[in-house]
């Protein structure tokens, strides 16, 4: 494998660099995991009380939840071989189960998507012949969209808007609504209308057009802190790295050819928060103000995590459904049933993604609508809320919008390295974006140091 060679090359380039890694979300600890497993002196700097950043774990009603349910697919490659090298099981942490794509819609028709254990392509064209709830014309369609796209190279002439894309290829009614618009959503944070059509067949390019695997769920099967970032925290101390906590590092200074945070010189320094908060730093140094402005510049999209906890009898028929609206109104994207995933029964989690009608609700009206909703879809009437937690994170992540300028993890301030997943020019705003920026940052100034 030449990337593992590659990888290889970089043990021991560390020796003696003291490097400093702002931010402890998953980017961050990528980058600190990197370098304290090749020799250098790291030290994790991180405003918050806890790791994660934006996937993180949080205490409520008894609960132990997250700041947002997150999901991962098969085709997170560095994020799966990450975990293994700190010494957390994907498979053990991680739910694996085929992609599955449900939407109940009460007495009404629904739509399901399943794709069988074949190999690749074979189980893409099986699982879209075979899709309830659709015409057979929308079928074909879509396997035509799909062929198109692996004969183009997953490369688009020019970049365009999701919708765009679709209304091209003729992609529409239930299947365009149930898979290429929820597919956005969920991956992009951004409505198809604004979304980039150019990482939305990115994502296609290694997910439905990759190896069978690569389509897999993979659905946290306990609290976020326990999947990666309490593993990567011992795996960093126990290589001599330092790790601070509630350390607000409010700017970077320049010292010659070294760096000072917090009364501290350091020889490089990766800047791992979200694009907002990176703008003091680099408008702070002279060769980076463009880059400063480039990222004041960006949009960003919602996310709110909506938790409710039923009495423990009350099962979903699958882990993962969809609620999509059914009339105008109705705001229902997502729904996770966390007794199945994460044995804590009785405790469902709905979430909502980008912009939209739901913003103006209130946090009771919020949690009756999508109480009313789920219980619409599955055409039962549920048990009483025992209790409830609302999570709105209003800048969840950039819009992923077409043609949007994403800068370099090389800076041009030499030892000054970004990682988010921001910087991930190929992905949208995932955890496997961040690990991915991570780890590219690290690996780049290791390099950079023995050059």
């Amino acid at each position: 494998d030449p990337d593992t060679q590659a990888v290889d090359r970089l043990a021991d380039l560390g020796a003696g660099m003291r490097a400093a890694i702002v931010g402890g979300g998953w980017a961050g600890l990528a980058a600190a995991v990197e370098l304290a497993r090749s020799g250098a002196q790291v030290t994790l700097f991180e405003a918050a009380r806890q790791l994660g950043g934006r996937a993180r774990s949080v205490e409520t009603h008894g609960q132990r939840l997250d700041n947002g349910q997150h999901l991962m697919i098969g085709a997170y490659r560095e994020t799966l071989g990450l975990m293994k090298k700190v010494g957390a099981d994907p498979e053990r942490l991680l739910k694996r189960l085929p992609l599955e794509l449900t939407f109940p819609a009460g007495r009404n028709s629904h739509f399901r998507m399943r794709l069988p254990r074949l190999p690749a392509p074979w189980h893409l064209v099986v699982g879209l012949l075979g899709v309830r709830g659709v015409s057979v014309a929308e079928k074909i369609g879509a396997v035509r969209f799909m062929r198109f796209l692996k004969e183009a190279g997953y490369r688009l002439d020019a970049d365009c808007t999701v919708s765009t894309l679709l209304d091209g290829h003729r992609q529409h009614g239930a299947l365009r609504r149930y898979l290429w618009e929820a597919l956005c959503l969920a991956a992009l944070n951004t409505a198809p209308e604004q979304a980039s059509a150019q990482i939305f067949v990115n994502t296609l390019r290694d997910t439905l057009g990759g190896g069978r695997a690569a389509t897999d769920l993979l659905l946290p099967a306990t609290d976020l802190e326990q999947v990666f970032p309490a593993a990567a925290a011992r795996f960093i101390v126990a290589h001599g790295g330092k790790i601070r906590l509630a350390t607000r590092i409010e700017s970077i200074e320049s010292i010659d050819h070294d760096f000072e945070l917090a009364g501290e010189r350091f020889d490089s320094v990766v800047v791992a928060v979200g694009p907002q908060h990176a703008v003091p730093f680099l408008a702070g140094q002279q060769a980076t103000a463009e880059s400063a402005r480039l990222l004041a510049g960006y949009r960003f999209e919602p996310i709110a995590t909506v938790y409710c906890g039923y009495p423990p009898q009350l099962r979903l028929p699958f882990p993962m459904l969809g609620l999509t609206a059914q009339n105008s109104g109705q705001i229902g994207q997502w729904v996770f049933d966390r007794g199945m995933l994460c044995g804590t029964p009785g405790v469902i989690a709905f979430v909502l993604s980008g912009h939209g009608a739901w913003e103006k609700l209130d946090k009771p009206t919020l949690v009756a609508q999508l109480d009313s909703e789920l219980s619409a879809a599955l055409c039962t009437r549920l048990p009483a809320i025992e209790w409830q937690q609302v999570i709105r994170e209003q800048r969840a992540t950039f819009s992923c919008r077409p043609d949007l300028h994403r800068p370099a993890a090389r800076t041009a301030r030499s030892g000054l390295w970004l990682a988010g997943d921001y910087v991930c020019a190929d992905y949208p705003a995932t955890l496997e974006a961040a690990v991915r920026s991570g780890l590219a940052a690290a690996r780049g100034m290791l390099l950079e140091s023995r050059s």
